[in-house]
């Protein structure tokens, strides 16, 4: 059995679809890093998360980056849509040549033990790890030097398997009444996300790719 860390019910239905094993919600608050990235903070999520369980846990993070804007909001975009609202975000772009964007979203999974070598990145709580910065990585922990030549790293944290997710696509003006968040101003293939239902939506989500390469790995776990 895996414990999806959520407050959202959808997900794990969707989860289930990827997964033979049984799924079970816990609605847990754990504390969420400050991060530029989205892999940091599903790292330190799950890793909170089975700290907090002791059994096998699944956190799961996700964002829109805009490429005209850096890959802002990324892992900020909770905020940026409370704050600036997705209007904003459509009248900073819309001007721009190239409006490409892509959802993104990074499963992280953790059970206390270690993992083999494979394509998906490994955060072992590394300062500056080549973990953290998704690269390939051996079973061996590696540390990174400070600039006084000492070891930065927490020996003791759990190592976390990352598996990332992503949706190409493009800003657009909102449309359609469906959805959530940035779902009317993302297009993918003539459609936004917002005038996709949820079977739709699910078929193709940055969520359910990502959930489906930790569905194949975990199978073989």
């Amino acid at each position: 059995m895996v414990t999806f860390v959520t407050t959202n019910p959808g997900k794990i239905h969707e989860a289930q679809e990827y997964l033979d094993e049984p799924v079970e919600q816990l609605d847990f608050d754990y504390p969420e890093a400050q991060a530029d990235d989205l892999a940091t903070v599903a790292a330190n999520g799950a890793r909170a998360a089975y700290e907090h369980v002791g059994e096998p846990v699944i956190v799961d993070d996700s964002g829109l980056t805009v490429d005209a804007l850096d890959g802002f909001p990324g892992p900020y975009s909770s905020y940026v849509e409370d704050t600036l609202g997705i209007e904003r975000v459509w009248q900073l772009t819309k001007d721009e040549d190239d409006r490409s964007a892509a959802f993104r979203g990074v499963v992280a999974y953790c059970d206390g033990e270690a993992f083999e070598a494979t394509p998906e990145p490994v955060d072992r709580g590394s300062a500056e790890s080549d973990e953290r910065r998704g690269q390939d990585t051996a079973a061996d922990e590696r540390a990174s030097a400070t600039t006084d030549g000492q070891v930065a790293r927490d020996e003791d944290a759990p190592p976390v398997k990352l598996f990332e997710g992503v949706v190409p696509g493009e800003i657009v003006a909102p449309r359609g009444d469906g959805g959530f968040g940035f779902d009317p101003i993302f297009e993918y293939n003539g459609t936004t996300f917002a005038e996709m239902d949820t079977e739709e939506k699910n078929a193709i989500s940055h969520r359910g790719r990502a959930l489906a390469k930790f569905g194949e790995w975990y199978a073989e776990r």
